[in-house]
């Protein structure tokens, strides 16, 4: 009798968990309906080592291809499951990567060797249940170059950018590219950018720098701004920026406003 109780309360427990399964309290991310589609699709411009990658480790959350495990039918599984793709497919889906814009896919390609690189992705939570989504230093190796700078320079346009840039061009480069990072009077991901044109690298006081910024002494001036926004892990390795600007009257530009916005 006591043996058919248990029973009997454990069916009607996963009976209860099975039916809240079908409750979204973070969205719906239509997790039994993938797409057969291949996450980056059939004529990616992305290296194939690099595909490799992205759709072994990245891919069940961060496109429509996602692979759900029988136990995401039951609640709360099933609900911290959907948070964390619902949110992943918000911050970048792979999915959706031939149509997104250049700029797109360059602030992308950024943050994915930045997150790579500090072994901030994937998430604790997912790799306690996936041990095979633990990238290897190979896998960090091929995205970071895949993501640098010389992934996307023009070669007709390389050479250091000239002093002589377009401010208000600098303005729309700098919202349409930069502002997911910085902002002028707010620090964000990375510090506040008013008044960075003179000013010494790593001193805003309460900002976290890495040590390798903090250490390097720099003054941000055009030539060094221009070094900085052409790859700055070449200009200080360790540095916890990853993205570029691999055109340089793009970066002239952007150095121009930044002046502009210091006074200078």
């Amino acid at each position: 009798m006591r043996i058919r109780s248990i029973v009997a309360a454990i069916l009607a427990m996963l009976t209860v968990s099975f039916l809240l399964g079908f409750v979204h309290p973070f969205g719906d991310a239509d997790l039994f309906h993938a797409s057969s589609a291949p996450p980056l699709g059939s004529q990616s411009s992305i290296p194939p080592e690099v595909q490799a990658v992205l759709v072994r480790k990245c891919a069940d959350c961060h496109s429509f291809a996602t692979r759900t495990p029988v136990y995401a039918h039951f609640a709360p599984g099933s609900w911290l499951i959907e948070r964390d793709v619902v949110r992943a497919r918000s911050a970048m889906n792979l999915s959706r990567w031939e149509s997104d814009s250049p700029e797109q896919q360059q602030a992308f390609k950024a943050k994915i060797a930045h997150e790579v690189r500090k072994r901030e992705m994937p998430p604790v939570q997912y790799l306690a249940l996936h041990w095979g989504a633990r990238l290897s230093p190979q896998d960090i190796q091929a995205i970071t170059e895949w993501a640098g700078p010389s992934a996307s320079a023009d070669p007709d346009e390389s050479g250091a950018a000239s002093a002589a840039g377009d401010a208000e061009r600098g303005r729309i480069v700098f919202e349409k590219r930069c502002t997911g990072c910085h902002a002028l009077t707010q620090d964000r991901e990375g510090p506040h950018l008013a008044g960075v044109y003179g000013r010494a690298a790593g001193s805003i006081t309460g900002f976290d720098y890495s040590d390798a910024v903090k250490k390097s002494h720099i003054v941000w001036n055009q030539e060094t701004l221009d070094r900085w926004l052409t790859d700055p892990q070449t200009m200080v390795p360790g540095a916890n920026m990853d993205f570029y600007v691999a055109q340089p009257a793009e970066r002239a530009d952007v150095i121009a406003y930044l002046r502009q916005q210091s006074g200078k």
